[in-house]
């Protein structure tokens, strides 16, 4: 993983906002993103990515750090021990002070606390106190790999096996979701903002677990159904679907500036129930 003092500089400044955990590390990112807006796709991506990473095995990271825990020590430590960078992709940006510790990053032993073995902040391992080590241990492991990309077919504007062969063809590679029967997950992270579907409202960005929380509702044609968290409407849009956009279905929220993204997601939905 080649990085530039650039991007790293980037990564360091968003690590640094983040980990003051005052808001959302997503709009965090979003509003960097916004102040630097002539960075490339690669270099936001590079940047997201390092920074989700840090973030997911935190509490494994910060004993890698040493005395100084910092946001350029995490920086580094995340793109050897996660990203796989090694030391020659890091030209330009270490201190000569650095390439001693940051060399033996890579094959260090984690301590022996379970906080550092889970990858979990001991207040969460105090809540599972009477799990199985392992468990617990299974359980911070897969909460530290990094999600799939996960859509949800808009079944009032087509099916799922149709929208598969659609997003085969257009050279993004994608299978069934396991459970969910709408839901596509795609390998990778392709751009879909500009893909036909999603443009028409045929699919929409959705983790298959948010897919199933709607379906498990059963709202069926002609019924009032109320979303009381409805966010920018990722589920309020899979109910509207299951009722065929028909009855009355009702968006609420406690924040009008997350419910104002429903807005344009709905008008490619095609639904007409909504409030």
């Amino acid at each position: 993983m080649k990085v530039n003092v650039s991007q790293f500089n980037h990564l360091e400044q968003v690590l640094f906002a983040m980990l003051r955990f005052d808001r959302p590390a997503d709009a965090v990112l979003t509003a960097h993103f916004r102040q630097h807006s002539k960075l490339g796709g690669t270099d936001r991506h590079l940047i997201a990515e390092t920074a989700f990473a840090c973030l997911r095995h935190l509490e494994s990271l910060r004993p890698l750090c040493g005395k100084q825990v910092n946001s350029r020590r995490l920086a580094l430590v995340t793109l050897v021990r996660i990203g796989g960078a090694n030391l020659r992709e890091l030209d330009g940006i270490l201190k000569e002070n650095e390439r001693e510790w940051l060399a033996g990053v890579k094959g260090a032993e984690l301590p022996a606390e379970m906080s550092a073995r889970a990858g979990l902040p001991a207040w969460v391992i105090g809540l599972l106190a009477e799990q199985e080590e392992g468990d617990i241990v299974a359980l911070g492991k897969g909460l530290a790999s990094a999600a799939p990309l996960d859509l949800r077919v808009n079944t009032l504007k087509m099916r799922r096996d149709d929208a598969l062969v659609q997003l085969q063809d257009s050279g993004i590679a994608c299978e069934p979701t396991p459970y969910s029967p709408i839901g596509i997950r795609l390998k990778g992270k392709p751009a879909l903002t500009r893909h036909p579907l999603f443009v028409g409202g045929a699919i929409e960005v959705q983790d298959e677990g948010s897919q199933l929380l709607g379906l498990l509702t059963g709202a069926r044609r002609g019924e009032m159904v109320v979303d009381f968290c409805a966010g920018a409407g990722g589920k309020t849009l899979l109910l509207g679907a299951q009722m065929a956009s028909t009855g009355r279905l009702y968006a609420f929220d406690i924040s009008e500036k997350r419910l104002a993204n429903l807005k344009p997601r709905l008008a490619r939905s095609g639904l007409s129930n909504v409030n």
